[in-house]
């Protein structure tokens, strides 16, 4: 069972928790989620295949994502999710932007790092490969169907935002 914290539209905490895909969020309530784009030196992305066993299996999505688990800051979240879905430990002071959507607040940590992909860990139950791709390469899957469904520009904006900050913890 997983639990997430309940935050109001300030992104205040209401006090409240919510079981994933049980409890109804009423209006006016909001959950956290993280994703985190981890970007190599010559400024291509690291990327994951989802396990064909979740939903929009089989398609590529950036580096790692989810929600906040109850208790959990953003930066706690972003590092869980990319320790548990690719086994990379790496260090996230801070979330480069965040994006406002219908049910939570998304923020967004961009990273320069280059784990050799030998070395990552990818968690059978949620990814099932894991490359790294150019923003052309990326938008050419996305045409195809084959990358998660975002909207071009927000790929294009972390490419373009690619500040790099970060280092691989060992």
């Amino acid at each position: 069972m997983e639990l997430w914290d309940i935050y109001d539209e300030a992104r205040e905490k209401t006090g409240r928790t919510a079981v994933r895909d049980v409890t109804p969020f009423r209006a006016g309530e909001y959950h956290l989620v993280v994703h985190i784009a981890v970007f190599s030196e010559d400024g291509r992305m690291l990327i994951q295949r989802r396990a064909l066993t979740k939903s929009a299996g089989g398609l590529w999505d950036i580096t790692a994502g989810g929600s906040a688990l109850a208790g959990e800051t953003s930066g706690e979240a972003a590092c869980r999710e990319l320790f548990e879905e690719l086994g990379l430990r790496l260090e996230l002071p801070r979330p480069s932007f965040t994006v406002n959507f219908d049910r939570g607040f998304d923020d967004v940590f961009l990273v320069r790092a280059e784990p050799p992909l030998s070395s990552l860990v990818l968690q059978e139950e949620e990814v099932c490969d894991a490359k790294w791709a150019t923003l052309e390469e990326i938008l050419s899957m996305l045409d195809e169907g084959k990358f998660i469904d975002y909207r071009r520009h927000f790929l294009e904006l972390l490419f373009e935002m690619d500040c790099g900050y970060g280092m691989i913890l060992r």
